[in-house]
């Protein structure tokens, strides 16, 4: 498989440990189990999105409050989703929504999802991330390609979100060969539609291509009509305990 055919990535790292990225569930009042899950001791979170109303709404909401609370006292990096819409969006739009994630929710950082990919949009992407650092106190800050941008936005953010899509995509996947410049705690990967068992598959996969936070579920997303992210997958239990004893090579 083409996964296996390139040189590891990020072998300079190789004591990380794979951890969850989470996309971001449904709201709490849908997804009130998914969001306990993640407050339960050991589950391996690198981070989970706080998306209160494709945004952080008009508004504070008194169940997203709760539920972020609980992720803080258990020790959860929350972070705002922040929609770009692929560069179009209005700079002071996303700086504004940003100010209203810090005052109501205390955000550790921020999905800037749907991030540009390409070389001339790289500049504003910049001026975004630069100004969102000003706002807090290190804010973690992760781009949401979804797929393979242009090298230079790994030097404007935390993590890049290199993948974001299918299992029949991601099976056949490769990594861009820049990323093994970089270690793999600098990218992650979110995956749909993986069936249990080419769970560890996918896990192989993830690590050869050097991406150390990981969205693995067996939703779809039902031809693009849903948002496969919003509920646990079937083999919670089965990934949170692969990933917390470790994924072999």
């Amino acid at each position: 498989m083409p996964y296996l055919t390139r040189k590891k990535a990020g072998s300079a790292s190789t004591d990380v440990r794979t951890g969850l990225g989470v996309p971001g569930y449904a709201h709490p009042l849908v997804a009130p189990a998914e969001w306990a899950e993640l407050t339960r001791p050991g589950t391996p979170v690198h981070w989970a999105v706080l998306d209160v109303a494709d945004g952080p709404g008009v508004r504070p909401d008194p169940h997203c409050l709760q539920a972020a609370s609980r992720l803080r006292t258990a020790g959860v990096r929350i972070l705002g989703r922040l929609d770009t819409t692929y560069g179009a969006r209005p700079f002071g739009d996303v700086i504004s929504d940003a100010h209203r994630y810090l005052d109501w929710y205390r955000v550790d950082g921020f999905l800037l999802d749907r991030s540009p990919t390409e070389r001339g949009a790289l500049p504003e992407v910049r001026r975004t991330v630069t100004t969102l650092r000003a706002l807090a106190d290190s804010p973690h800050i992760v781009l949401g390609h979804g797929t393979h941008p242009y090298p230079g936005y790994a030097e404007s953010a935390d993590q890049l979100v290199t993948f974001s899509g299918p299992w029949s995509d991601y099976r056949w996947s490769q990594a861009a060969e820049w990323t093994a410049a970089y270690p793999p705690e600098r990218f992650c990967h979110f995956v749909h539609g993986v069936p249990r068992g080419h769970l560890d598959e996918a896990l192989r996969i993830a690590r050869w291509q050097g991406a150390a936070t990981i969205w693995f579920t067996d939703r779809t997303d039902r031809g693009g009509q849903v948002a496969p992210w919003e509920a646990l997958p079937g083999y919670w239990d089965e990934i949170v305990s692969r990933i917390g004893t470790g994924v072999s090579e």
